[in-house]
C-alpha cells in the first residue's frame, strides 16, 4: 500500500474520478491538500478564483455543460458557506459538484471553543444543502469515502456532495488502499405494466403533450422519436432546453403550450417537476390524466400521478415508444404549428428584450452556450430564444441565483473552452462577482460577458412601482463605469445602446482570443414586462 498524505488521497481519488480541474482557494486549514495539488499539477489543473463563491459556481457550470462531475475546494466555515448558494443552486439544477473543505482539528471538533473558521456543526449544516456529505478523519479513509461520494452524486437523480476532513489530517500521511470508482447505483427499470397503463392512455388520448426537464438532457433522441411517434408536442421551460430543438415542428415553449393546455387530455411529464402546468398554470384541466417518467420515486409522492413510472428518462421514453401505437392527426399538427407562430408573435411585443436576443441568436452559432442571469433579457430567453441542443442554455433553475450568471459562465467556458460562451447578466448581478475578471485574465478564459446597464434591478423596480402606488426600495442602483471596470482588468469592452450596436460588437468580440465585455445601456421605463406575456393572468 502507497503511503500518502490526506491531501494527496483525495487528489488521487479525484483523478481516478475523472476530475481534470479543481476550482479553489486555499486556506491555512487545506494547505495540505493545495500543496498536493501542486505536487500533481501535470494530472490536474488548479483555477484560483477571487472569491470562494465564485470557485463553486464555476464547477456548477462546468457540471453543466458537460455533464461530467466537478469540484472545487475552500477552507471550512466561512469559506464554505460562502459557497453555499451554488451548492443550493447544485441540488436545484442537479449537478454533480462536489466541495472539497477543511475542518477545525479533529480533537476540537464539536467542542465549540472558537478555532479558526469554526462552525456549531458544519457536516450538519452541509448534510441540508447537498445530495451527500461526510467527514475523512483519517487519509485511509478517503479512498472509499471519495468513491461513495462520487456515486452519490452520478446515480439516480445527481446532486452535488460534500466531504471534509480535520485541518491536520491533510498533511498527516499513512498507508493507503487507493480506489477505482464505484459502479453507479443501478437505476430502477420501467414497470411493464405500467408502461402498457399509459400506452392505453397515449393511445385513446386525442391530444397528448411531453413535458421535460432537466433530468431528461441525456434522453434527447428517445423522447423525440416518442413524439414522433403519437404527434405530441414537447414543452421545455429552462432545464429541459435543447432536447428537442425548437426549430422542430414538435418543439415548443411555455407560451405556446399554453395555448394548447386547454384540450390537452394527457400530460406526460419527464424528468422535470412540472412546476409550470401544475402550478403556475393553476392545475390540470378537467378530465386531463397525468403520467409522470422519474427516476426519483419521491417525486410520486411531492406530485401524484395517474400513472407514475420511476425510471430513467431515456429507459422510460424508449420503453413507453415501443408501446403505443403509431398515429397521424394533421387536424393536431396544425393546432401546434398555430400556437408556435402564434406565441412567437406575442413574444415578439417585448421589446427590446426580444431585438437583443435575436440579435445573440444570430450571431451566436449553432452550438454556442447562453447562460442566464435573473436579469430582463435573461427572463426573456428562457422563452424568446431558440435552442438547438441540450446543454446551451446554462441556467440556476427555480434557484433564481442572483449574481450566479457570470462565475458560473467561467466555469461553463473551462468546461467548452473550443465552443464559444456568451454570459446574458444585469449591472445589479454581475457585480456579485465581476472582480473575478482577473480570473478570466490569468487563465484566459475567454468569455463574452453582456451586461445590460439599466441602473436597478429591473424587475423588482417594476413591481414596486406597479403594486405599492410607485414607491420604490432598495432597487435602484449607482454603478461604476463598466468601460472603466473593464479596463482596470485589461479586458476589452464595448459600450451599446441598441440591437444593432450589439450585432458589431458581440460579432467582434466572439473573434477575440481573450475576455470581453458588452455593455447595454437601456432604459427600465421602456422595457416591456414579459410576464403577461409568458404567463397570461398571472403577470
Amino acid at each position: 500500500m502507497p503511503r500518502m498524505t490526506g491531501g494527496e488521497a483525495i487528489v488521487d481519488g479525484l483523478i481516478r474520478h475523472g476530475i481534470d480541474t479543481i476550482f479553489g482557494l486555499p486556506g491555512v486549514q487545506t494547505y495540505g491538500l493545495f500543496d498536493a495539488l501542486a505536487r500533481n499539477s501535470n494530472r490536474i489543473r488548479l483555477i484560483n478564483a477571487r472569491h470562494e463563491q465564485t470557485t463553486a459556481y464555476m464547477a456548477l457550470g462546468y457540471a453543466c455543460a458537460t455533464g461530467r462531475p466537478s469540484a472545487y475546494s475552500v477552507v471550512p466555515g466561512p469559506g464554505a458557506m460562502n459557497t453555499a448558494a451554488a451548492l443550493v443552486t447544485a441540488w436545484g439544477v442537479n449537478a454533480p459538484v462536489l466541495c472539497v473543505t477543511g475542518q477545525v482539528p479533529g480533537a476540537m471538533i464539536g467542542r465549540q471553543r472558537g478555532q479558526l473558521h469554526e462552525m456549531k456543526d458544519q457536516l450538519a449544516t452541509l448534510k441540508t444543502l447537498v445530495k451527500h456529505a461526510d467527514r475523512i478523519d483519517h487519509p485511509s479513509e478517503a479512498p472509499i469515502k471519495v468513491a461513495r461520494a462520487f456515486q452519490e452524486m452520478m446515480s439516480g437523480r445527481r446532486g452535488p456532495a460534500s466531504l471534509e476532513m480535520p485541518w491536520e489530517q491533510f498533511a498527516s500521511a499513512a498507508e493507503v488502499t487507493p480506489m477505482d470508482p464505484l459502479p453507479p447505483l443501478p437505476n430502477p427499470m420501467p414497470d411493464p405494466e405500467r408502461i402498457a397503463a399509459l400506452a392505453k392512455l397515449v393511445d385513446g388520448a386525442k391530444a397528448p403533450m411531453i413535458w421535460v426537464g432537466g433530468g431528461a438532457l441525456h434522453a434527447g433522441r428517445e423522447i423525440l422519436a416518442l413524439a414522433e411517434k403519437i404527434g405530441a408536442p414537447v414543452v421545455s421551460f429552462r432545464g429541459g432546453k435543447g432536447i428537442v430543438d425548437d426549430r422542430h415542428a414538435l418543439g415548443l415553449t411555455v407560451p405556446a403550450a399554453l395555448k394548447l393546455w386547454p384540450t390537452t387530455d394527457l400530460l406526460i411529464g419527464i424528468g422535470t417537476r412540472l412546476d409550470v402546468p401544475a402550478g403556475r398554470w393553476g392545475g390540470m384541466p378537467a378530465g386531463t390524466k397525468l403520467a409522470r417518467i422519474d427516476i426519483d420515486a419521491a417525486e410520486m409522492h411531492r406530485l401524484r400521478a395517474d400513472v407514475p413510472i420511476v425510471a430513467d428518462a431515456a429507459d422510460g421514453a424508449r420503453a413507453l415508444t415501443a408501446a403505443v401505437s403509431p398515429r397521424s392527426d394533421t387536424a393536431r399538427a396544425a393546432a401546434i404549428a398555430s400556437a408556435k407562430a402564434e406565441s412567437w408573435a406575442a413574444l415578439d411585443t417585448v421589446q427590446p428584450q426580444m431585438s437583443f436576443l435575436k440579435v445573440i441568436r444570430d450571431v451566436l452559432p449553432e452550438n454556442g452556450i447562453l447562460c442566464d442571469e435573473m436579469t430582463q433579457v435573461g427572463y426573456v430567453s428562457w422563452f424568446g430564444f431558440p435552442f438547438h441542443e441540450p446543454r446551451t442554455l446554462i441556467t440556476s433553475g427555480f434557484s433564481g441565483t442572483l449574481g450566479a450568471g457570470f462565475p458560473t459562465a467561467l466555469g461553463v467556458k473551462v468546461g467548452q473552452p473550443d465552443r464559444p460562451v456568451v454570459a446574458v447578466t444585469g449591472d445589479g448581478g454581475f457585480l456579485f462577482g465581476g472582480s473575478d475578471l482577473a480570473t478570466a485574465v490569468r487563465y484566459g478564459i475567454n468569455l463574452v460577458t453582456i451586461v445590460f446597464n439599466n441602473g436597478s434591478y429591473g424587475n423588482v423596480l417594476r413591481d414596486q412601482r406597479r403594486l405599492f402606488d410607485g414607491r420604490e426600495s432598495g432597487s435602484e442602483l449607482s454603478n461604476p463605469d463598466f468601460q472603466i471596470y473593464a479596463k482596470a482588468f485589461g479586458v476589452r469592452s464595448w459600450r451599446v445602446s441598441d440591437a444593432e450596436g450589439l450585432r458589431g460588437a458581440l460579432t467582434e468580440a466572439l473573434t477575440e482570443n481573450a475576455p470581453t465585455l458588452i455593455e447595454v445601456t437601456t432604459d427600465i421605463s421602456k422595457e416591456s414586462s414579459p410576464w403577461e406575456v409568458i404567463f397570461p393572468g398571472r403577470g
